[in-house]
């Protein structure tokens, strides 16, 4: 069990975060594109995205709530030892892992305070599939429109109402990533 705990991780850390960081950069600052993570075998049902997403923006100074399967031992083991972020309650939680479904319901995660937007939750979502498709994305960062798989439409259209509030949503299937910040707007295909 200790030796599971153990392995996963970057192997070379300021070289990998520093590529991460980068990466997610680029998902936030072009919403819907699509991006490689690699450097990260966290254990199921947490995908290598969804592991290098944590390794990189998650620390000991940041409240991470684990939904659904992804509360498990072997999870909240590996990020214990790998990132020491508190383990908390969605609401209290800065960072919130798990499929879609689990994250349910959207309105439990902190969407910041009119004088304190930045004071809000980012979801990373594990998703069956990341493609240039679907929902019609456009705001900043978008030079007209993108197109994004999501697994709704209806409350990121709402979660855009709310801006500057809202929550970030960065989505991971195996090893890609995308992101949607809360300043883009969202309509069906």
């Amino acid at each position: 069990m200790m030796r599971d705990v153990l392995n996963g991780g970057f192997s070379d850390a300021p070289v990998q975060s520093a590529r991460a960081f980068r990466a997610l950069l680029e998902a936030m600052a072009r919403p819907g594109s699509i991006h490689a993570l690699a450097g990260a075998t966290p254990p199921a049902p947490v995908s290598p995205a969804a592991g290098v997403v944590l390794l990189t923006l998650v620390d000991a100074t940041t409240p991470l709530h684990l939904a659904g399967a992804t509360d498990c031992s072997a999870v909240r083991d590996w990020v214990t030892f790998h990132t020491g972020a508190p383990l908390v309650s969605a609401q209290a939680a800065s960072f919130s892992l798990g499929r879609w479904e689990a994250l349910q319901p959207i309105n439990l995660f902190a969407q910041g305070r009119p004088d304190y937007p930045d004071r809000s939750a980012t979801l990373i979502v594990e998703v069956d599939r990341l493609a240039p498709e679907g929902a019609r994305l456009r705001g900043p960062g978008i030079a007209h429109e993108c197109r994004l798989t999501l697994p709704e439409v209806a409350p990121f259209v709402a979660n855009r109402a709310r801006f500057p509030l809202g929550f970030d949503a960065i989505f991971t299937c195996g090893a890609e990533v995308a992101a949607l910040p809360r300043s883009t707007r969202v309509e069906e295909a």
